[in-house]
């Protein structure tokens, strides 16, 4: 379970406020799977990182119960002088984890072939992302956070990349922003949508759905 206590957030950009949370308080059930919807610009990504502890909120408090998972498929803190094995090494070492056991599964997930034996420098953003999934899908938590990553890569990686998350949240719950719908009905039972700093809760993910339809001006059709 993740509880916002209270959580607000404004940044400046431009000159210009912009405010992502206004004292939100909520709770994310244990297990369950919660789509996170909102507009271009709502502050959902921004929202998942405090949830992962890489932003701070301006005030209030997240409090995480159980392992929760940095935003998955995120390939930013790779270390690019370091090939991708090695990467993974050192993220196993960090956790604790085995790290053969991890490194074996990266590879056969990501299908890199030999450029998971590369410098991470040498990616494409593409590699990156499939590295990123497989890092994150080869471990544990008991709360995935996961922003747009079943985008990534041809049809079949993303069939693949929605097969293996759907595996994972049998026994964990799940945070996900994803502008495409239907990904989230697929995988998520509820939704909760972020609009001008306020987080309306739906316990079906259907109503969430709706609501952001209402709010976007989109028909069914």
């Amino acid at each position: 379970m993740i509880e916002l206590c209270d959580v607000s957030k404004t940044y400046y950009l431009g000159g210009q406020e912009t405010i992502v949370a206004d004292r939100v308080s909520i709770q994310f059930p244990k297990g369950r799977s919660v789509g996170l919807l909102g507009r271009n610009g709502a502050g959902k990504s921004s929202l998942l990182r405090m949830i992962a502890g890489t932003m701070d909120p301006t005030s209030g408090e997240i409090i995480r119960h159980g392992t929760v998972s940095w935003p998955v498929g995120f390939a930013g803190s790779f270390h690019g002088d370091l090939s991708g094995a090695q990467n993974v090494r050192f993220v196993a070492r960090i956790y604790g984890c085995d790290g053969d056991a991890l490194t074996a599964y990266v590879a056969e997930f990501s299908g890199l072939g030999d450029r998971f034996y590369l410098p991470v420098r040498a990616y494409s953003s593409g590699m990156r992302s499939r590295l990123a999934f497989g890092l994150s899908m080869g471990m544990r938590f008991d709360t995935y956070l996961v922003d747009e990553v079943t985008s990534v890569g041809d049809g079949a990686f993303r069939e693949k990349s929605e097969a293996v998350l759907k595996d994972r949240l049998r026994d964990s719950g799940a945070i996900v922003v994803s502008h495409t719908l239907k990904l989230l009905a697929r995988i998520c039972q509820s939704g909760a949508v972020l609009e001008d700093g306020s987080l309306y809760w739906h316990d079906d993910i259907m109503d969430a759905i709706d609501h952001h339809r209402d709010l976007m001006g989109i028909s069914d059709g």
